[in-house]
């Protein structure tokens, strides 16, 4: 924010005699660093008010910073009669040793506001952390209804609180690494708060089940641990060896290896060939997890070890040639033969690479075919429905297997992902099914156990509903797992606290599941063309972007996403897999065009006319669309001819939002880089959102629709069911 501002101040020409409009220009830019630096000073001052135990230091910090504004104001102001030389014409800078001074307290003290600013947020996240736990302690103690209805109402404030805090700090984190770690601790406390509320009110119900006790037990601990995950992100815990840890995927290994491999040409005596081999053999060893899988076919297999082998081969001959030319004197650089030598060593690791990764991901995909149906789950509930614990147990059988199919899946996926951020959604999604396998089987139990118990039903729906959010998930997390290999879009970004289609919607209830027959498909599926051509045309933009991070590409990335699900759905593949999932899809992507068109609107307010109208005009467009759409999602309809209409209508209003976005984003960089050449320069999203800080919390954020909510909508559903329950 000053920075760019203070650079020109400092840098300019040190010329004796300027030009009026020279002055002029200096005086502006000193005037508007001042009066940057008094807005971001009334923050920090409002903040030390709030903050008694920083209230000082703060203080002074922000004291600090405006006397240094207030001395770059006074000293580019060209009105003064200390700014005049001997024949009376203005000059400025006769004191630039003054103009460092005061510029570099202005940023010694900016810096201080900041990193204070920082501790109080941190400071906020782990009490409100530690709210949540004591409140998560005594749910668990529970022993009436009535206590844990009202327990729970406390319970789903504070978790609101503390969704609304570490999505803001997900935001700003600049690590990927971090963020994804981040989204994945939410994500977890996303799922199982509806887990935890389902599971306490079994136990309640059936206090003497061990199956239902276990299957509440693992809820909150699972809770605890995403809760102290987040802690140690935001306070950077870390053990003291952690720099030290290897490369953990093939992948990585891969990378480095080939760093070093290629280094040799400018390190004939500073690398230990000793190393490089060593590093290699690691490497093979990692194989084993492809290798020694029971579900590798033998052609497979063999191919895998052949490419080990030749990796080896050539590892070893480029050593050879190394030392050959380490011990010719005349050898300064990398000879002919050595430059070959690396070049077959690179292509044979990519080749083992290449072949590893075909071979994660047609496993991965054949596992999300297989399993696409849901027939263990729908067994298990029937099951349980009917009494039967001997069919339960047979079907908790299959399941564990199935489990142990997705694990090692998931582990050889991460050995493959291609970034750090995808491997950590990839373990992610190893310790999800690792966890919930056995939780549906407990709470299938528990309804084996009580057959005619409602409760006891749900509790085992919201278990299985989690599953199969999650193996959407790895469908999602495959398809950006290929798109980093084939090098379509980079570093994806993973959005796992997105709602997924299912059960507790809010206009789910009012319709009815319809498949479309051939006809209709064909019909869809000419639309749906249309409608993939305008998701490309979207994701080309975005990938123009320079910052990828940027609040307005965030949510057009999300937005692409989901249409290309919507796309997928109309050539009967994907993760939509009945008109009621693309409904749901097209009510949430509205949602997230609606976020778009706020953070637009904030963008329109720091504009000149020119731009401001025509952002304000593309963004009505888009706020008009996005609601047709809603509209469009929500209105409940009967009859195969009326769905039928209703999925022409979705996906036509989802083209018409997209067109629009498609528009806005050349748009909006195209101002953004006219700003920033002016060294004017726009605020950050971050600066947008902080204009309204004091702004209430609104009811549709409260409802789940807000972006770093856990979606609570359907909890305060299940909360009013609680006294019913309660009185039954």
């Amino acid at each position: 924010m000053f920075s760019p501002k203070i650079t020109t101040l400092i840098n300019h020409k040190d010329k004796l005699k300027k030009t009026e409009k020279t002055l002029r220009a200096i005086q502006r830019v000193g005037q508007a660093v001042s009066v940057a630096v008094s807005r971001f000073v009334a923050v920090g001052e409002a903040i030390a008010a709030e903050n008694e135990d920083l209230k000082d230091e703060m203080g002074l910090a922000c004291f600090e910073a405006r006397r240094a504004g207030t001395a770059i104001a006074q000293l580019t102001n060209v009105s003064g009669p200390e700014q005049c030389d001997g024949d009376g014409r203005n000059t400025v800078f006769s004191d630039r040793t003054g103009m460092v001074k005061a510029a570099r307290m202005l940023l010694s003290s900016v810096t201080k506001v900041l990193v204070l600013a920082d501790c109080i947020v941190i400071k906020q996240i782990i009490s409100s952390r530690n709210k949540v736990l004591v409140t998560l302690e005594q749910l668990e103690r529970v022993s009436t209804f009535q206590e844990f209805v009202q327990i729970f109402s406390q319970f789903g404030n504070e978790m609101v609180e503390f969704a609304h805090l570490t999505g803001d700090r997900q935001n700003d984190l600049k690590d990927e690494k971090k963020r994804s770690r981040m989204a994945a601790a939410r994500a977890v406390l996303e799922k199982c708060t509806m887990m935890l509320l389902t599971a306490s009110k079994t136990c309640l119900r059936h206090p003497d089940c061990d199956s239902a006790r276990m299957n509440k037990e693992a809820v909150f601990q699972r809770m605890r641990l995403a809760l102290e995950q987040v802690i140690e992100i935001v306070t950077d815990a870390r053990s003291s060896g952690e720099a030290k840890i290897p490369p953990v995927s093939i992948n990585a290994g891969i990378k480095d290896f080939k760093v070093k491999v290629e280094g040799l040409r400018d390190s004939l005596f500073c690398v230990s060939c000793e190393a490089l081999l060593a590093q290699l053999e690691a490497l093979v060893d990692k194989t084993e997890d492809f290798t020694d899988s029971a579900y590798t076919s033998h052609e497979q297999r063999e191919t895998i070890i052949q490419l080990c082998q030749a990796t080896r081969r050539e590892t070893r001959q480029l050593i050879n040639t190394w030392r050959q030319a380490q011990q010719s004197l005349k050898a300064s650089e990398a000879t002919e033969e050595m430059e070959l030598s690396i070049l077959k060593t690179c292509q044979s690791v990519s080749d083992l690479r290449r072949e590893l990764h075909k071979v994660a991901v047609r496993r991965a995909s054949d596992l999300l075919k297989l399993h696409s149906d849901h027939l263990v789950l729908q067994a298990l509930k029937a099951s349980g429905g009917d009494g039967n614990l001997e069919a339960v147990a047979d079907y908790a059988g299959t399941l564990t297997e199935h489990k142990e199919q997705l694990l090692e899946t998931c582990r050889l996926l991460c050995h493959i992902s291609g970034s750090e951020p995808l491997e950590i959604t990839c373990i992610h999604a190893e310790e999800t099914f690792r966890v919930i396998g056995p939780q549906i089987i407990s709470a299938a139990q528990t309804l084996a156990l009580h057959p005619t118990s409602k409760i006891a039903k749900e509790n085992l729906d919201v278990f299985c509903e989690a599953w199969e959010s999650q193996l959407c998930d790895m469908a999602i997390l495959l398809k950006e797992i290929n798109d980093v290999f084939e090098g379509r879009r980079g570093d994806k970004k993973t959005y796992l606290s997105l709602p997924r289609p299912g059960k507790h919607s809010a206009n789910l209830k009012t319709i009815k599941a319809a498949k479309l027959d051939a006809e209709e498909q064909t019909t869809i599926a000419k639309l749906g063309l249309e409608l993939c051509l305008h998701t490309s045309d979207l994701d080309s933009e975005v990938e123009r972007w320079d910052e990828q991070d940027h609040e307005i590409v965030r949510l057009c990335q999300i937005i692409s996403s989901m249409a290309y699900s919507m796309y997928l759905f109309t050539r009967g593949e994907g993760l939509l897999k009945t008109t009621l999932d693309l409904f749901h899809q097209a009510e949430v992507l509205s949602d997230q065009g609606l976020k778009l068109c706020s953070i637009l609107r904030s963008f329109s307010k720091q504009l000149l006319d020119e731009d401001k109208m025509l952002i304000i005009s593309e963004t009505e467009k888009l706020a008009a669309s996005c609601q047709q759409l809603q509209i469009c999602a929500k209105t409940p309809v009967q009859g195969k001819s009326a769905i039928f209409q209703k999925v022409d209508s979705c996906i036509q209003n989802t083209k018409g939002i997209l067109t629009v976005v498609v528009f806005l984003l050349p748009t909006c960089k195209k101002i953004l880089r006219k700003f920033k050449s002016d060294g004017s320069g726009l605020g950050s999203p971050q600066h947008w959102r902080d204009k309204q800080l004091n702004t209430p919390v609104s009811e549709e954020t409260l409802n789940g629709k807000g972006s770093n909510g856990f979606g609570l909508k359907s909890l305060e559903q299940h909360m009013a069911n609680l006294t019913f329950l309660e009185s039954k």
